[in-house]
C-alpha cells in the first residue's frame, strides 16, 4: 500500500487549548521572544523537542506498575540492564537521569583544559560540558553536512581525513576520546553510515584512542543504515544496531529520545578504571549505581521501550511521517535540509531569510513567527545557539536552521498537515521578519535562558 498508517491506536487523549495571533503574540512578548519561557498550555503543536516528550506505549504504563523502588539492586535495574545490553554490549552501565548527566559525568571524568575532543558534530549540551572542563570541542562533519540544500544519504558522517589531520594536528595525549552522534542533530538529523562509523573506528584503534557513540537516535540511524547503505537492505534493524555498537568503546544516551520514555539515560563503557571513577561521581551527584537518579518506574519504562523502538513497522511510520512534512513544505519552495531527518524537519533559516544577517538570528526570527503565526514552537538551531564562543567573542554558526522536533507516537497526520500549513503561511510573507538581538545572555547555552528583542526596537 502506498499510505503508511500509524503503527498505533490512540486510547488516551489530552486536549489542545486553541488560542488566537493576538494572544501568542502577548505570550511571546511576555516570554521575552524566547520559546523555551513559554508555558506549554500556550502551545497548539509543540515541536520544540523530541527529547522526553514521545507518547509511552500501554506497555510502558503497564511497567510501571512493576517498578521496584529499592534503593540498591532493584529487580528493576536488572530488566534495564538486559535490555540495554541486548542492544549495546558494553561491560559497564551506569544509569543516569538523562542525557547530559551521563555526558557530564563521563568529561568530568576524562577531560582535562588541555585536551580535545572530536565529533561530527556535537550537540549544545554536549559541547557545553566538553567545554565546562576548559577542553575544545571541535566538529568534523563531512563537507556536504554543511550544505543544507546537497542531497546525500548520510550528511552526518564524520570526515575521516580531517579527524586524521586532526589528531596529528593536537597530539593523542591531547585527546582523550572520539564522539560520533547518531544521528545527528545539531547537522539535521542526517545518519552516519555503518561505514563511516567502521571508519572512524580504525582511525582511532591506529592512534589508541577510545571511540564514544552519542546514542541519543541510534534506533533512526539504524533504520537509515538499513533503507540506505548497500548490504544492509535485509538485515533486522536489531543487528544492524548491535553491528553499531560492536565499533565504539561505549556510549551517552538519552532514553527521552530512542528510549521512548519521558526521562532517563545511561552511560556505557568496555574501560574499568573510567567506570570506577564514573560510578564515583555518579553516586556523588545523581545517586546509587542501580538507580543513577531514575525511579524503578523509569527503568522499567525504558526496558520496555528499547524493545518497541526497534519495531520496523513503527521506525518506517516514524521516517516517513518526518520525510511526509518535509516533502510538502519543501514543494512551495521552502529550503529545507535535505534529505528530511530522523526525529525532525530542518528548515534553512538562512535562505529562509536572506536579508537577515546571520548575527541578527535569523533562526530565532522565525521560530518566533512559526509560533506567533500558527502556535507551533520549534527551535533555532544555529548562531544564537552556537555562535557565542568560549572566549567571549560571536561569530556565525556554519548554518542557521529552525528544528520542528516531531515527538514520537504524539501527533496526527492532520496535525502535520496544520504546521505544513503554517510554515507555508509565513513562506509567502517572509520579508516583513526583522532580525533579532540579545539584551540578556549567560556565557553557556544561552538559548535556554536568555532574552531577545528585535534589532530596530528602542
Amino acid at each position: 500500500m502506498k499510505t503508511i498508517i500509524e503503527p498505533f491506536r490512540i486510547k488516551s487523549v489530552e486536549p489542545i487549548r486553541m488560542t488566537t495571533p493576538e494572544y501568542r503574540d502577548q505570550c511571546i512578548r511576555d516570554a521575552w521572544y524566547n520559546l523555551f519561557a513559554l508555558h506549554s498550555d500556550d502551545v497548539l503543536i509543540d515541536l520544540l523537542t523530541d527529547s522526553g516528550t514521545s507518547t509511552m506505549s500501554a506497555r510502558q504504563w503497564a511497567s510501571l506498575m512493576q517498578g521496584d523502588e529499592s534503593y540498591a539492586g532493584s529487580p528493576s535495574f536488572y530488566r534495564f540492564k538486559a535490555a540495554v545490553e541486548n542492544l549495546m554490549p558494553f561491560k559497564y552501565l551506569i544509569p543516569a537521569h538523562q542525557g547530559r548527566a551521563a555526558e557530564s559525568i563521563l568529561f568530568t571524568v576524562v577531560a582535562k583544559p588541555h585536551h580535545s575532543v572530536p565529533n561530527n558534530t556535537h550537540f549544545d549540551t554536549t559541547r557545553a560540558n566538553v567545554e565546562a572542563q576548559g577542553a575544545e570541542a571541535v566538529d568534523l562533519v563531512v563537507p556536504e553536512g554543511h550544505h543544507p540544500e546537497l542531497e546525500h544519504p548520510f550528511k552526518g558522517n564524520m570526515d575521516i581525513a580531517a579527524l586524521e589531520r586532526f589528531i596529528e594536528e593536537r597530539g593523542v595525549e591531547n585527546i582523550p576520546l572520539c564522539m560520533l552522534t547518531v544521528t545527528n542533530n545539531s547537522g539535521g538529523g542526517q545518519p552516519v553510515s555503518m561505514e563511516n562509523i567502521r571508519q572512524t573506528r580504525e582511525v582511532c584503534d591506529r592512534h589508541g584512542i577510545p571511540l564514544f557513540i552519542d546514542a541519543c537516535r541510534f534506533a533512526e540511524n539504524a533504520w537509515f543504515i538499513r533503507q540506505r547503505e548497500p548490504g544492509y537492505e535485509d538485515t533486522p534493524v536489531v543487528d544492524i544496531v548491535r553491528e553499531m555498537f560492536s565499533y565504539a568503546d561505549g556510549c551517552t544516551m538519552s532514553a527521552k529520545k530512542d528510549g521512548l520514555a519521558n526521562i532517563g539515560g545511561w552511560l556505557a563503557m568496555n574501560n574499568e578504571e573510567w567506570a570506577v571513577q564514573c560510578r564515583n561521581r555518579l553516586i556523588l551527584t545523581e545517586g546509587f549505581s542501580t538507580y543513577g537518579g531514575l525511579a524503578g518506574r523509569d527503568l522499567e519504562a525504558i526496558a520496555t521501550g528499547l524493545e518497541e523502538v526497534v519495531q520496523e513497522d513503527y521506525l518506517n511510520y516514524r521516517i516517513a511521517s518526518t520525510a511526509y512534512v518535509e516533502r510538502h513544505i519543501s514543494a512551495v519552495g521552502v529550503p529545507t535540509m535535505k534529505p528530511a531527518g530522523g526525529h525532525a524537519v530542518y528548515i534553512d533559516a538562512r535562505r529562509f531569510l536572506p536579508h537577515i544577517q546571520p548575527l541578527q538570528y535569523p533562526g530565532q526570527s522565525l521560530a518566533v513567527e512559526l509560533y506567533r503565526h500558527g502556535g507551533i514552537r520549534g527551535c533555532e538551531i544555529g548562531t544564537a545557539m552556537f555562535g557565542l564562543r568560549p572566549d567571549g567573542k560571536e561569530e556565525p554558526a556554519h548554518m542557521d536552521l529552525v528544528r520542528l522536533a516531531i515527538p514520537r507516537r504524539m501527533y496526527t497526520q492532520s496535525q502535520m498537515d496544520y504546521v505544513v500549513e503554517v510554515v507555508q503561511d509565513v513562506w509567502e510573507r517572509r520579508e516583513s521578519l526583522r532580525g533579532m538581538k540579545f539584551i540578556r545572555q549567560p556565557k553557556a547555552l544561552r538559548h535556554f535562558t536568555g532574552r531577545f528583542a528585535y534589532v530596530d526596537d528602542a
